[in-house]
């Protein structure tokens, strides 16, 4: 059995340009956005083992929030999520895969969570 690492960040709430339908274009929407990456360990993490031996979970976080482009409008928020992931591999050779989960937050009712979730492999 392979052993594996699992980063995560759940439930930042950013605002983001996204939508279909003419009422959502035009102003940004709240999303909720949960992040995984998977990154291959090391054998052992030591209790003084550095953070160069795993990656920064705040690198995480700024891929759903600042390194989203500014006033580029996604059409789909599964586009979002490729943006997120594309900044992930290319900030780190080591991230395996991403899974990122965006809810739409200005659509839910009765406090459901309506979104998706998207999970990419490094390719290559």
């Amino acid at each position: 059995m392979q052993d594996s690492l699992i980063l995560e960040v759940a439930n930042i709430e950013t605002d983001v340009l996204t939508g279909v339908y003419s009422e959502e274009t035009g102003r940004p929407q709240p999303l909720r956005i949960s992040i995984a990456v998977a990154l291959q360990p090391q054998a052992e993490f030591a209790p003084d083992t550095p953070l160069s031996a795993s990656k920064n979970y705040m690198d995480l976080k700024f891929a759903a929030t600042g390194g989203l482009p500014q006033g580029v409008h996604f059409t789909l928020i599964e586009s979002i999520g490729d943006q997120i992931a594309e900044t992930l591999f290319l900030q780190d050779a080591r991230v395996e895969s991403v899974t990122v989960k965006i809810v739409k937050l200005a659509i839910s009712e009765a406090g459901e969570d309506i979104g998706m979730t998207l999970t990419r492999h490094r390719r290559g």
